[in-house]
């Protein structure tokens, strides 16, 4: 088999898409893949462990990083940072790994910024109705919080065309096939390299 070339891979797409649950299965089957861990200035849960979850750090270290260009991206939310840190990602695609990165539509564009030849996959619902059926199926959620999700996938969907590829989620097993094939061909495609 010829040697994969690494590369980053950026997966957005709303809420209630299955962007977590085709990231698993593509780990499952794709063997150099690596998903990039974010770092944040909020608080660990319980549970949680430093560079597991997330690299956790104060907020003056973290603002040091964005003022250093360490981010590719990065985000102030809720009261707290967040950022994919760039020496980890650039060190994983040197090494000829798949990386991963399961971000926000803001986020991915800021990407795109840093790395332009980083690739876009945007994960569609198969409707509004369905993407509304599986949030409120998960019964996590108040009413009104599926309700701001609601219009915020809106306004991703709105984005999909800033995508290199768009991966309708109507089918877990299909999807999850195309997503791997998208991968390989990207893993295999000597033209271009980061």
């Amino acid at each position: 088999m010829a040697k994969r070339k690494g590369n980053l891979i950026v997966i957005s797409g709303p809420s209630g898409a299955g962007k977590g649950t085709l990231v698993s299965r593509l780990l499952e089957r794709v063997p150099d893949a690596w998903v990039s861990v974010s770092a944040t200035t909020r608080q660990p849960r319980e549970g949680e462990k430093d560079g597991v979850h997330y690299f956790f750090m104060d907020p003056d270290r973290f603002t040091d990083l964005v003022d250093e260009g360490g981010f590719l991206e990065w985000a102030h939310v809720h009261g707290n940072y967040y950022g994919t840190p760039r020496a980890s990602v650039e060190k994983a695609i040197a090494e000829g790994k798949q990386v991963i990165l399961e971000i926000d539509v803001q986020g991915a564009l800021q990407v795109r910024e840093v790395m332009p030849g980083c690739h876009l996959v945007f994960i569609e619902p198969p409707s509004m109705e369905i993407l509304e059926q599986r949030l409120r199926g998960r019964g996590t959620e108040p009413d009104d919080v599926v309700e701001k999700r609601m219009r915020t996938a809106k306004v991703e969907l709105a984005q999909k065309m800033e995508y290199d590829n768009t991966v309708m989620n109507d089918d877990l097993e299909r999807a999850t096939e195309e997503l791997v094939s998208l991968i390989d061909s990207f893993a295999c495609d000597t033209r271009g390299s980061l």
